[in-house]
This record gives C-alpha cells, structure tokens and sequence, in this order.
C-alpha cells in the first residue's frame, strides 16, 4: 500500500513515511493509492474484540509495519487507560445506537486515535532512520489538543505545540490542556478562531525557510492534527468494531446495512465511516451533522464549499469549524482522484473562501446527506433523552441525535438501523447539558455542576475531570495569530 497527495501525483510514499511527514510538501493530504477490502468477513467480525479488529483493518492500510510493530502499537494504545474493556461499548437510547468514543484518558474520541498515533509515529521514525526530534504542530478546537498532549507528553523524541482559539473552546477543554506538565508540552492561546489557528499552523508547515533551520537544528515537523493519515486510519476501526458488535448482539444480520451519523466540524471523523464503507462494511447513507456553523450541511445540498459567513461561538465548540480540512480527501475521490483540480479548487477556497464541484456533486451526494441543529433543538434532545431514558450525551452528540430526529422526518422509507457518533463525555459540557436538562442548573460554579450531573446521571465523575479541581495552570500564553510563528520559533530555540 502506497501513498499519494491529493495535490501532486508524483508523490508515492509509503504509510510510515505518510504518518512521519503528516502533510505532504505542496500542501495536499496523503491519501491511500487504493483502498483494501477488509480481510475477515462480516461474521467474523462478530467474534473479535477491539484490538482485534484494530489489527485487521490497520494492517491493510500500514502494509510497511511489520505484525510485531503494528500489534506492539495496538496494545501499547488500547489498554487500562480506557475505562472500559469493550474500548468503545455501544448504548441504545430511543431506538438509536450510541457508539460511546469517550471513555479514554481525555473523555473524548481523540483518544481513539491519539493513543496510538504517538506509536505508530516513533515507530515510522525509526523505521525510516529519521534524525532529530519530532515536533508535532497542532491546531485544536478543543478535543484533539489535550488527546495529542497526552499522547505524546514525555515521550521521548519529540516534543508537541498546541494552538488553541482563546474563548473558543469550554473551560473543562482549556484547563485539560494548560495544566500539562510534561516538558515537552507547550500550549498557546490564540486571539481568533480554530480555522485561524488551523490556517496558521498549514502554513507554518509549508514554510520552506522555516524547516531548514528547524532542520540544522535537529526538528522536523509533523501532525497530531486528523490532516494526518496516521490519526485516520485508527479512526475507521471503531465503525468496523461497532458493526460486529451490533451483529454480535444479533441487533443487526450479516450483510445488513447500516446508517451512521456523525457530528462533524474538520470532516475526520465522518471521512473515516466512509473509508470504512470503501472497504466494504455494509453502510447505507453516512449523515453529516453540522450545529450553527452549518457550512457543510450547506455543501451537501448544493456542492458549493463556502466559508463567507459568520463564524458563530456555539455550545458545540469542537464543531465551530468554517475549514474542514478532510473534505479535500473527499473531494479529491470525487474529480477522479485529479491532483490538479484539487489544487485549483484547494486554491479557490484560500482565495476566494470557496469553490463549487456542483457539476459533478452527484457522484457523492447518494452517499452522504447533511443536517443541523441548533442549539434550543440540540436542547431538546439532551432533555428528551435524559426524561425518557435516563440517558445524557453532551452537546456534541446531541447535534448528531437531533439532527437524526430531522433526517427521520424527512426520510421515512429509510428503516436503517443507525450509530451515532458519540463524540464526548457529557461532563467536559456539564453547564450546557445541564442548562438543557433543566433551566435552574443556568449558574454555578463549573465544578459544582460536574458533581449535580454526576448525581442526576447515576455516573461516577471520569478521572480526567475530577483530577482537574487541583491541577496547577502551567501554560499561561496568549497570542496574537501573527505571533503564532514565533511562538514555536522560541520554543525550538531558532
């Protein structure tokens, strides 16, 4: 299996070369130069556990690391830093199965995926004899930042560089990630938004001068970001995993196909169900959520990518994305796998803030479907839930549940059973879960309201939230976005 950009066809890498670099030169995205079908069949699947099924399909996408490396890698990430031994379980709430991607060491589905990246990443570099210090460049809008810095604190050989949007993410999201300790760390606020931070640090890759002298002082850059194929890859193994549990559980026959709907900000996690659906899981329509900052769902019912509009500050924050990054690997499928016309259209969005692929939207529209919700529908959900089942999911989730409750409507022959995507804990969003479960939990201190939903859940308060009381603020820099590079410049000592 070998790698191309979705910019420059003469790019041919292979995976542990693609997860060491994290973009590619001219900007483009690695993607797979075919896709594998999976190796076990449906009913096979059934019988496996998580690590398991994260062997059988990563193998076939990291064809260059040997069974001993990748299974080292597996069980290095999967293991008693996740609460539960199913790794991901599923709960069914009214009529809905709720794949829980919460329960590792942050309470968010980065850790799917960043617990094993900092693996497969020090294993690529010594497989290709790469020299000097990684250092891993992230922008976050709120998850991926604390997952990467627990991914990669004090592991020797690189240190991590963490953008955040100041105000832009929840207060549990920013005291996760200032209070890292190790020296190898550093976090940054940053006076815009995630698509600046995330702008920014594309950029900061591409600058040719800069990685020299990071060069002749022993650096090279690489990505925590989902940009990296490295985070992709783990993420299409929990869809594949939820498959075989469900047919387990015989909610489900072999063969039967299946909705999945995702809250989506930066494309990732969704793109990951499609590469499962090209690999052959039974999957019927993949549908794509989106809360206010609804560029998305605007793209999928016209084709046209457009990111002139206000950017609004939600109670999803993780999703209040205008770039969405991944959506170039998709679209990269869609002209035909035509590096150049990617490019134009990459080129387009940079300069004109938008490109349209409506003439050709047909070959993926059948796939995909966009909804959204917004924040007094997504509310609703939570409280509905909550009433009627007991059971709490955060502000993320509840985007993809209401925004289900919408494609149902308007799709009532479609009897497709459906996983949504529950992306984190609802204790990293207590006040906004709280505030719609009732209306009188609207003030109070963060951390009383963390010990209210503990109650009116029934659920004990995850570790990485309840050690977050006492924890001491280590990183207390903000910055403007022009002052990004020179943030990592003094951090290198360039």
């Amino acid at each position: 299996m070998f790698y191309t950009s979705t910019r420059d066809a003469n790019v041919k890498i292979t995976a542990s070369q693609a997860v060491l670099k994290g973009l590619s030169d001219e900007g483009g995205l690695f993607v797979p130069c075919e896709f594998p079908k999976l190796s076990v069949s449906l009913s096979k699947l059934a019988d496996m556990d998580y690590k398991e099924t994260a062997y059988a399909v990563m193998k076939d996408f990291l064809t260059d690391y040997t069974e001993e490396e990748l299974k080292d890698c597996i069980n290095k990430a999967y293991d008693s830093k996740f609460d539960t031994e199913e790794i991901a379980p599923i709960a069914e709430a009214d009529g809905v199965f709720y794949l829980e991607l919460f329960h590792g060491k942050t309470i968010a589905f980065k850790d799917m995926a960043l617990s094993i990246l900092p693996h497969l990443l020090t294993t690529a570099a010594k497989k290709n004899k790469a020299d000097g210090e990684i250092v891993i460049l992230t922008a976050t809008s709120g998850d991926t930042g604390k997952a990467a810095l627990a991914g990669f604190a004090g592991v020797k050989g690189t240190r991590i560089i963490v953008f955040y949007p100041k105000g832009g993410v929840s207060k549990v999201q920013e005291k996760q990630m200032v209070t890292q300790k190790e020296s190898n760390t550093l976090v940054v606020g940053v006076k815009g938004n995630f698509d600046d931070c995330q702008s920014k640090v594309k950029e900061l890759f591409g600058d040719a001068e800069l990685k020299d002298r990071m060069a002749k002082k022993g650096f090279r850059f690489s990505s925590a970001n989902s940009i990296n194929i490295g985070r992709l890859v783990p993420q299409i193994v929990y869809y594949v995993y939820a498959y075989g549990k469900l047919l387990k559980e015989e909610r489900i026959k072999e063969g039967e196909k299946i909705n999945i709907c995702v809250p989506t900000g930066n494309f990732g996690n969704i793109l990951a169900a499609y590469y499962a659906k090209k690999m052959g899981l039974p999957v019927n329509m993949l549908i794509c959520a989106s809360n206010e900052n609804k560029v998305l769902f605007d793209f999928f019912k016209n084709g046209v990518y457009d990111k002139n509009r206000e950017f609004i500050l939600t109670d999803s924050p993780s999703m209040d994305i205008l770039i969405s990054s991944n959506l170039e690997r998709l679209i990269y499928l869609n002209t035909g796998c035509d590096p150049q016309k990617t490019k134009e259209l990459m080129e387009s969005l940079k300069s004109k803030g938008k490109y349209d692929i409506s003439d050709t939207f047909s070959k993926i529209s059948g796939e995909f479907t966009g909804e959204f919700a917004n924040w007094s529908e997504c509310a609703k959900k939570i409280h509905d839930l909550y009433e009627g089942d007991g059971y709490v999911i955060d502000t993320h989730t509840a985007v993809a549940a209401a925004a289900y409750d919408k494609y149902v409507k308007e799709n009532p022959s479609d009897k497709a059973k459906t996983i949504v995507a529950s992306t984190a804990s609802p204790y990293k969003f207590a006040r906004s879960v709280l505030k719609a479960i009732d209306s009188k939990y609207e003030s109070g201190e963060d951390f009383e309201l963390i010990d209210t939903l503990s109650k009116l859940s029934n659920t004990e308060i995850p570790a990485a939230v309840s050690e977050l009381k006492t924890a001491e603020v280590v990183h207390k820099t903000v910055c403007e976005i022009s002052e990004m590079k020179k943030q990592v410049e003094g951090n290198l000592g360039l």
